[in-house]
Formats: structure tokens, sequence, C-alpha cells
């Protein structure tokens, strides 16, 4: 089938003011009633969630379809779509095609959104794994981060990490196989009490098998995310690795490493908070 993926990512060059917060939250409670966000505004989880809800509402507003004109679904497996009010007379189908499959992530201050349209059946299993390049907390060895999420993966992936690498090859091959292990589990619409280690990527081979049987027909896109700005006075540069999961029914399974910037500039959007800001009253119409 052919649905193009299309991401955005948004980075959260600073925190939203108590005005921003109000009118972002009024917004998400007037046209994201599922979301369900709390108003905590000392809860900084609060503000990631309701930006990662409102990327949807963005994203139609840039299609220039009225908020009248779609509807937020929801499948038997709690699998979020958009069905758009198409009305074209000498194409009834069209709307059956016109389904947009869509799932939201984020870690720390990188919050990312992933798209595809075609029929419902075809976009739903769709997801986006986040997982910054980055011990929590900040003065932890890496080796023990990387300890606490030993349970999530399996004997093989274990003997993937290598700790006699060194750091960097440590963390960068974890988050690689946990942003991995959150695209898939968010594409299959299960919650995140999933066992992860009932999941298995050998990235050398490039195969993943679920309670040992080979997953077919899989697309996985693997990038980077460098990120680099500044919040208040202090600079900041972050990095974080990104990771697509998206059923295509192909005989086979497929990655595809995208190493370089242009690479993805095709199909990845990256925008910042004020970006989102300046557009939040129009988001209703």
């Amino acid at each position: 089938m052919d649905c193009p993926l299309l991401v955005w990512m948004l980075f959260l060059n600073r925190e939203m003011t108590l005005e921003e917060y109000d009118q972002c939250h009024r917004t998400i409670r007037a046209c994201v009633p599922h979301a369900n966000v709390p108003y905590a505004r000392e809860q900084l989880d609060t503000t990631r969630q309701i930006i990662a809800h409102m990327l949807p509402l963005l994203m139609m507003r840039h299609r220039r379809v009225p908020r009248s004109r779609w509807k937020d679904m929801v499948s038997e497996n709690g699998k979020h779509y958009i069905e758009q009010d198409i009305d074209n007379a000498l194409n009834p189908t069209g709307r059956l095609r016109a389904m947009i499959g869509y799932h939201l992530a984020y870690d720390s201050n990188l919050i990312g959104m992933v798209m595809t349209q075609g029929r419902q059946r075809d976009v739903i299993n769709v997801g986006i794994g986040i997982k910054q390049l980055a011990v929590s907390p900040a003065d932890i060895a890496v080796n023990v981060y990387a300890e606490s999420f030993y349970h999530k993966l399996t004997p093989l992936e274990l003997g993937f990490i290598k700790p006699e690498e060194g750091d960097e090859v440590v963390l960068r091959r974890l988050c690689l196989l946990l942003a991995l292990k959150q695209a898939y589990i968010k594409a299959i619409g299960q919650p995140m009490g999933f066992d992860w280690a009932r999941l298995e990527f050998n990235i050398p081979r490039h195969t993943v098998t679920g309670d040992g049987v080979p997953l077919l027909g899989w697309e996985f896109r693997v990038w980077t995310s460098d990120i680099g700005g500044t919040r208040g006075d202090a600079s900041v540069e972050e990095k974080y690795q990104c990771a697509i999961a998206f059923f295509r029914g192909t005989p086979q399974t497929r990655f595809i490493w995208q190493k370089e910037r242009k690479d993805i500039e095709s199909w990845v959007q990256f925008i910042n908070l004020d970006q989102l800001i300046n557009v939040v009253p129009k988001l209703m119409d």
C-alpha cells in the first residue's frame, strides 16, 4: 500500500507562559476532549501532553481543513485516526481513502507526531518512538542507567549493547532499541504496560520477532534529531533517537536508516513552540 509517512517534530525551545498555558489548555479541552489532560502547570508533563494533542489540530489547519469538517475517531484497539468530511459526487470513495492515521509521542523537550493518509484499515497501525540520548538523572553513570532498562530487553539485545565498547555506544544502542520498541508497541495499540521483552530487534540482521515469531510486513524508519537553541540565557544542544513503525502488509520487514538531515527533509518537519503559539487562536476555526 502506498501511504506516505509524514512527521512533525516540535522542540520546546522555551517554557510556556501562564497565559499561553491557559490558552492551549482551553483549546484542547474544547477540541480534543478525549485527551483528559489535567490543568497542572507545575507538572511539566502536562505541557508536553497539551502540545502533543495540539499537533493534529495544527496539521489539519495546515491542510486548510476547517475544524467542522473533520472528526477524531478511535478504533477498537484504541488507535486514533482522523475522518475527513469530503463531499465529491464524482468520486464517492474518496472519503474512504481520506482517513489520517496518527500517533503522538514525546520525551524531554521533543514532541513528535507521525501521520499517514489512506483507508482506515491501512493507516491506523502507525507509531513513533522518541528517546533522548542522555541519562536521567544527569549525574548517573551510563551503565547504571542502562541496567534500569534491562528488563525490557532480551539476551540477544543485551549482547548488542556491549558495555566494553564505551558509554557512547551503550547509550546510543540502548536508545535505539527502546525507540523501536516504543514505536511498534504504540503502532499495534498496546498500553505501556506491555512486556517489552516479548519483542526482539536483531539490529545487525535487520529483523524483529514477537514472542519468537518473525514480524513481517512492517516498515521501520530510524533517525536522530539534533536540536540546538537557547532556553533563557542558556545554550541547549540535545540529541534524540527517533523511530517509526508502520504496517504496510508487505511480505518482508524493512528497516530504513536515515543518517543525514537531507534524507529526512522531504518527510520530517521541525517546528518550535513559538510557531505553534502564533496560530493557537485560529486552531478552533
